[in-house]
């Protein structure tokens, strides 16, 4: 009897189904990729430099779209993060002089603090996040223009510019494996570790997260330094990369990272993200962009496709927002 009803219930109990819509992501990178591949062939498209051109130009965008990814789940948002990318590089550059541990740790705790002042006003405070880091943005922005002078600030430094940018092992791109590696660690804190877990449920519901004992204001502090001090890795790597530091690096970053990582699949509303999806959402966005560029369109007509592809995938957004309400 007992056997009978044990079968009865596995019966009852569906069988686990594919989430098809986490796939399509992946389904619309391979499909871009191809349409390129057949397109651009004779342009050199699929030629092995250009490939790693890409990742390379997308490297910081990604590594900044892992920390928008957990501002978003979080059901916050910065609007800060470029003016973060400026400062940290112009300060890496300015102590660079000292050595490179200096430099680089300046730059990472001068980012880090933007992103605990925000962190602080939001959670201790009660301002919405869209306001204390639209603020933060000007004054982070007029600090370094000041201390700068609109000036470009050179790096000279051949470990540093290695490391942190324009070095290659092999036929690998340094830049890639930062990449990678922030990806990899951004992965596992999300999906692996409780915080992550308290991530997704603080923006998910707020009151049910409190109820469980989550602390939500802690939440939004954690992100929006961890987002502050991805920002400022970028803006090492820009350096490194551009062998060079000015006031006006990151500040067009804002629409291709906010793109990436809705693309991906994260949610604008919170309680949903994926970090490889958001890396794959910029590699889409690199691609696209290396693409346009390879069939001879300018940069003018490439801000516009941008612009199209953000409103599209929020408009796919709200439409599955609002297919769960119902």
């Amino acid at each position: 009897m007992d056997i009978t009803a044990n079968k009865a219930d596995a019966a009852v109990v569906p069988a686990r189904q594919t989430d098809w819509k986490s796939l399509v992501i992946y389904l619309v990178f391979i499909g871009i990729f191809v349409f390129f591949s057949i397109t651009l062939h004779d342009k050199g498209f699929l030629e092995a430099g250009n490939l790693m051109n890409i990742a390379r130009q997308t490297a910081m965008i990604s590594i900044m779209a892992v920390g928008m990814t957990f501002v978003l789940s979080a059901a916050e948002i910065d609007l800060s993060f470029g003016a973060i990318v400026a400062l940290s590089a112009v300060t890496a550059a300015m102590l660079m002089p000292y050595g490179i541990v200096l430099a680089v740790t300046g730059a990472l705790l001068a980012g880090s603090l933007c992103g605990l002042i925000n962190g602080l006003f939001v959670s201790k405070v009660g301002i919405p996040s869209f306001l204390v880091t639209l603020g933060m943005a000007g004054i982070i922005t007029g600090v370094t223009r000041w201390i700068t002078a609109l000036q470009s600030i050179p790096v000279e430094n051949e470990t540093f510019i290695f490391v942190f940018g324009s070095g290659d092992i092999g036929p690998v791109s340094v830049l890639f494996i930062w990449m990678v590696l922030i990806a990899v660690l951004g992965h596992v804190l999300l999906r692996r570790t409780a915080f992550g877990k308290e991530v997704l449920a603080s923006g998910g519901n707020k009151i049910a997260a409190m109820y469980s004992g989550i602390n939500v204001n802690r939440i939004k502090l954690y992100v929006l330094v961890l987002n502050a001090f991805l920002a400022a890795l970028a803006g090492i790597l820009y350096s490194g990369r551009l062998q060079s530091a000015r006031y006006t690096l990151g500040e067009n970053d804002l629409m291709m990272v906010v793109a990436a990582v809705i693309i991906g699949g994260t949610s604008l509303f919170g309680g949903k993200g994926t970090v490889m999806g958001s890396i794959i959402g910029a590699l889409i966005m690199g691609m696209v962009n290396n693409g346009l560029v390879l069939m001879g369109l300018n940069v003018d007509q490439q801000m516009i496709f941008r612009g199209l592809i953000i409103i599209f995938a929020v408009t796919l957004t709200m439409g599955n927002l609002r297919k769960k309400k119902r």
